[in-house]
Parts: structure tokens; C-alpha cells; sequence
């Protein structure tokens, strides 16, 4: 754990929900750190963190493929190229989902997914949106790698970052440099501050920045 220390002491900038975790974790012993790490994130902290590399997926528009950071092919319904990014729709084998539609957002470094649950399960949240860098890397190619953080939106309701732990655990093992890390977390700022100031309604907020998404 003492290693997360440097990280956050690198990062004095910082506003918004990032800013308020590393104010508050600034200077702690590593016990007070574990401590910290687990009021200030959305879930009790687990008693070991196992440190895992960036996601990392390919979006294949002219085979109409996604593949997933696990390596496995998925067949896609649907992509749909606009000036602010890359939209995806596709089936989802499972009992809970059977639907999903993305959409890559590279100028605020998020990916924005609606998934659609079966009947029988009941919806967490509205909107994940996920903190990475999205890319289009070929002509036909997009790339996206994840960055840990998400935000769970309820529209109208509230915003809930999580995934603090994963990232910081990740930083420790060496896995994300400061540099990337300290970007996630000012990424992950400006979107709960966006969403706080527009009533954590995803499109307003999206509007704000001339983004019009289109969903199912």
C-alpha cells in the first residue's frame, strides 16, 4: 500500500471527486491509507486487491467484430461513425444481459454503454461510463483502453464513481504510471463535476459539448 502514497502526492490539482480522494489520502500512513481507500470508494474495500493490466479492445468496422480484452471475437450488430466518436450495438449471451450499445467518446476520454437486461433483472444504472482513451487507430480500426474508473449514472438522481481501489492497485503494481493514472483521475473529475452541474443528466451534459448521442 505504500506505494499508492507517491501517487497521490503528485496530484495537488486535482478537483472534484479525484481531488477530494487525494486530498484526503495525502500524507497517510499505509494503514490509514487502507482505511481511507475503503470510505471514500462506493464499496468496501476487499481484503486483497489482485492488480490487473488496462482493458484493452479492438472495434473492427469493416469485419463488424469487437474484440474484447480477453481476446475472444464478438460478432457486432451495428457501427455508426459520427464527428464526436464511434457507436457500437451488439448481442450479449447471458442470463442477465442480452444487449449492449456503446459509444467512444476520444475528445472527454469516455466510453458511454447502455446495457439492456433481461426482464427478470432489475437496472442498476441509466449510463457506465467508463475513464480510458479511445482511438480510432485504422481507417476501418478503433481502439480502447480502460482506464479503471467508471461512473454509474442514475439519471436525475446521481453519479457514483467507482473502481479508485483497481486503479490505485494497478499504480502500486506498476502496471499505470503516474502520468496516466493522474489523467484518469482528472478525466473522472470533470465528468462527475459535468454531470453534477447538469443534474446528472448524460445528455444535457453531452449537449454541453456540442455531443448528440442516438440510442435504440
Amino acid at each position: 500500500m505504500s506505494a499508492l502514497i507517491p501517487l497521490l502526492v503528485a496530484v495537488p490539482a486535482m478537483t472534484g471527486i479525484a481531488g477530494y480522494v487525494a486530498r484526503d489520502m495525502r500524507g497517510a500512513t499505509p494503514g490509514q491509507l487502507a482505511t481511507k481507500l475503503a470510505t471514500t470508494s462506493p464499496g468496501p474495500l476487499p481484503a486483497v486487491i489482485t492488480p490487473a493490466r488496462p482493458k484493452v479492445e479492438y472495434f473492427n468496422l469493416a469485419e463488424l467484430t469487437n474484440t474484447d480484452a480477453r481476446g475472444f471475437v464478438r460478432s457486432v450488430e451495428r457501427f455508426h461513425v459520427e464527428p464526436w466518436g464511434l457507436y457500437m450495438a451488439r448481442t450479449v449471451g447471458g442470463p442477465q444481459f442480452h444487449y449492449v450499445e456503446s459509444w467512444l467518446l476520444p475528445e472527454l476520454c469516455i466510453r458511454a454503454t447502455i446495457t439492456h437486461r433481461n426482464a427478470s433483472h432489475h437496472r442498476e444504472q441509466d449510463f457506465c461510463l467508463d475513464i480510458g482513451e479511445f482511438a480510432k487507430v485504422e481507417p476501418k480500426r478503433w481502439k480502447a483502453i480502460d482506464h479503471y474508473l467508471d461512473i454509474m449514472v442514475q439519471g436525475g438522481r446521481k453519479s457514483e464513481l467507482r473502481g479508485v481501489e483497481d486503479l490505485l492497485a494497478a499504480h502500486a503494481a506498476g502496471l499505470v504510471d503516474t502520468a496516466q493514472a493522474h489523467r484518469a483521475f482528472d478525466r473522472a473529475a470533470a465528468a462527475m463535476d459535468g454531470l453534477a452541474a447538469h443534474d446528472h443528466d448524460v445528455a444535457r451534459w453531452l449537449g454541453s459539448h456540442g455531443i448528440i448521442l442516438s440510442w435504440m
